[in-house]
């Protein structure tokens, strides 16, 4: 007989536990951005494909599980990432507005994992600021990515910062390069294969460079130093190295001392085809992949036209639930017994009302047999009136 409870691959359910973990977290997450003067937006779960894989190059193609309309005879596509739905939100329905600081919670469906223990459905949740090109629109992003880690509490983190226009730079100087060889190589940081690569090109300083930039990697003071050595023949690196130095200055960053190190890495060239500047990403200790990803992808909305700057960062709700399962705790909640008592039922909504979480047994329920829960009071008939019993309320 056909197992009908399997899920599909990267598809899973989540749990009483997990679950209100996650809502507990994402409440939490959307209220501090909303603190921050970001709008919440809900774009839909089905677009057309053009506009889902605007700018993203063929990663997000390969990542999108793509469908006919029915009605229409179009190609849809399922969204494997929201940012493309924002920024069509800010560029066609916001445009009326200067700056637009927008916020998302949804989930989002891949035909693959980003990892090989990764979910093919994310709850991907983020921030994103809409025309502003300076560096302080970057300031604030990075620092309300680490304020959302300091929610999730998954202990010290660690902020990798990167500014893609390098690579790029280095890049236009090899005609007739492999790019895309390049970037792999660079990001898996296989130094053998990416010279063997650019040999044919190994008397040209920008292959020496290409080759440096993984060295420009560790605690940001020492590999700035490094930076500003290996790019010292291009002037045009200089602005690009002066963004990362104004980051690393940052006194809204600051404040996040002793929780943050703050780190360069020139290699990590994920997503180079869609950022076009800055971009960073946080790790805690114990779990090898990113947490938390962003950074400046200026011009996404041309394609809805209104290019504008743009810088955002995004998380997945699923893997910080999953990297704080440990530090779960069952809910304390009341006991209450079966009776329609008006005055149980009045004293249940009182308490509610006040925050409190009150389970009513139904008939016949073991109070001893809940699950998941933790029973820490009870109410009772005592002294001819309804009250709680157990610790003190």
């Amino acid at each position: 007989m056909k197992n009908r409870w399997l899920l599909p691959e990267g598809i899973s359910d989540l749990l009483p536990d997990a679950a209100q973990d996650l809502e507990g977290l994402r409440r939490a997450l959307l209220d501090t951005y909303r603190r921050h003067g970001f709008e919440l937006v809900l774009p839909p779960l089905v677009e057309y494909l053009d506009s889902l894989l605007i700018g993203s190059g063929g990663d997000l193609d390969l990542k999108t599980f793509k469908l006919v309309d029915q009605l229409s005879g179009q190609s849809l596509g399922v969204r494997a990432d929201i940012t493309p739905q924002v920024s069509r939100i800010d560029a066609h329905l916001l445009q009326q507005r200067d700056i637009n600081r927008l916020c998302y919670a949804a989930s989002v469906l891949r035909t693959r994992p980003s990892g090989q223990e990764g979910s093919r459905e994310p709850i991907q949740i983020g921030a994103e600021v809409y025309g502003h090109a300076g560096i302080e629109a970057d300031i604030e992003i990075i620092d309300l990515l680490l304020q959302s880690l300091a929610l999730a509490e998954l202990g010290p983190v660690r902020l990798d910062i990167n500014h893609l226009g390098l690579a790029s730079l280095l890049l236009a100087e090899l005609e007739g390069v492999d790019e895309e060889a390049v970037l792999q190589l660079l990001q898996a940081r296989d130094l053998p294969s990416l010279r063997e690569l650019l040999a044919p090109w190994s008397q040209q300083p920008a292959a020496a460079a290409l080759l440096a930039l993984p060295e420009c990697f560790g605690p940001a003071e020492s590999a700035m130093a490094r930076a500003r050595t290996v790019l010292a023949p291009w002037p045009q690196a200089t602005p690009h190295l002066d963004a990362l130095d104004a980051v690393l200055g940052s006194l809204r960053l600051a404040r996040h001392a002793g929780q943050v190190s703050l780190a360069i890495d020139l290699a990590d060239v994920q997503g180079f085809r869609y950022h076009t500047g800055l971009g960073f990403a946080a790790y805690v200790e114990g779990h090898a992949r990113a947490v938390g990803r962003g950074g400046r992808y200026d011009g996404i909305g041309a394609a809805f036209g209104r290019g504008r700057p743009a810088t955002g960062f995004s998380l997945d709700l699923r893997e910080l639930v999953e990297l704080r399962r440990d530090r779960h705790t069952p809910p304390a909640i009341i006991v209450a017994p079966w009776s329609d008592d008006p005055a149980l039922l009045a004293f249940i909504d009182t308490l509610r009302a006040q925050g409190e979480t009150v389970l009513q047994l139904l008939p016949g329920q073991d109070a001893q047999r809940l699950a998941g829960v933790s029973a820490d009071r009870t109410i009772g008939f005592i002294h001819g009136q309804w009250r709680l019993a157990g610790k003190e309320s």
